[in-house]
């Protein structure tokens, strides 16, 4: 597996490299800066006075879950996320003709077994592409606040092409979208909602634990294994990512290679053109449709 640090080459070509495995390590951008700048101010705010990096030694897990289930929102729909993914794009040699981006997540990563359900899930070892996610998804994801190798996020990519036995084929985005999102911060203690889990031991190592500066950007393939790394620090990890697909690679249906994803349903409804945010033209999502999303409530993108 190659990795790429600040490389300069062409986003078609990068887009070819990253379908194969490989990760690409950007230093910060300046819009990228500007959207942990961000992020930053609506964490302070929200845990005021308290320290947000500390915030599991002072409010009970509940309290915090009921913070966090109004700043993620706010910050998932600020105007301003939006217009800073357009920046990091652009900066990062991406055509915003082409290149569309769903709207960027703030996760969490608490010390010790402090809140690891529900709005604050810590993720199992798993890939995006069993959450119905396309071949040609790109995942994103940054720092918001300094983190270390304690932390973080890890990297599995001895799976890249190797399969593993799992639930992805009880998944369906849009029975997801219509039972499960919007109730996890019911969950506090333990996480009953269904989701795709590995169904046989996964092997840990070698992995890549991403650690980088605030605003450091990793860019890497839906297809790989990740997981939340269990946090042995004493400070809580704040992070922001967001996913793109580019519209020729979607029309094409070219990207990684589908090793042992069997969900159905899709999420390329949830994806914005970067230029003026209007969703995917139905001929590009047609092929993707398998009849599940008729039975729940869509969008209108979906419909």
């Amino acid at each position: 597996m190659n990795i790429f640090v600040d490389s300069r080459m062409r986003d078609a070509d990068r887009r070819k490299e990253l379908y194969r495995g490989a990760v690409f390590v950007n230093s910060p951008s300046p819009s990228a800066l500007k959207l942990c700048r961000l992020a930053q101010e609506l964490i302070e705010e929200a845990f005021s006075p308290l320290d947000p990096l500390t915030i599991h030694e002072h409010l009970p897990a509940e309290k915090c879950a009921e913070i966090l289930a109004t700043l993620k929102p706010r910050f998932i729909h600020h105007p301003q996320a939006k217009e800073c993914i357009q920046g990091i794009l652009a900066e990062a040699g991406c055509d915003l003709e082409t290149t569309y981006f769903d709207v960027p997540r703030m996760r969490t990563a608490f010390p010790g077994d402090y809140l690891k359900a529900g709005i604050a899930y810590a993720f199992h070892p798993h890939r995006d592409t069993w959450y119905s996610a396309p071949l040609c998804q790109l995942n994103w994801w940054m720092p918001i606040y300094d983190l270390n190798s304690e932390n973080c996020m890890a990297l599995h990519p001895h799976y890249f092409d190797r399969a593993i036995k799992n639930g992805s084929s009880e998944y369906n985005y849009h029975r997801w979208n219509q039972e499960s999102r919007y109730n996890a911060a019911k969950h506090v203690k333990v996480d009953t909602r269904v989701q795709p889990h590995a169904e046989e031991p996964v092997e840990f190592d070698p992995q890549i634990r991403m650690v980088c500066p605030i605003g450091g950007a990793y860019l890497f393939s839906a297809g790989h294994l990740h997981s939340t790394v269990p946090n042995t620090s004493n400070v809580t990890r704040y992070s922001a990512d967001f996913r793109t697909v580019n519209l020729d690679d979607v029309l094409k249906r070219v990207g990684a290679r589908n090793v042992d994803s069997a969900c159905t349903g899709t999420t390329m409804g949830d994806y914005l053109r970067a230029t003026d945010f209007s969703h995917l033209p139905q001929e590009a999502m047609a092929p993707y449709l398998d009849g599940t999303e008729s039975k729940y409530a869509l969008s209108p993108s979906m419909r």
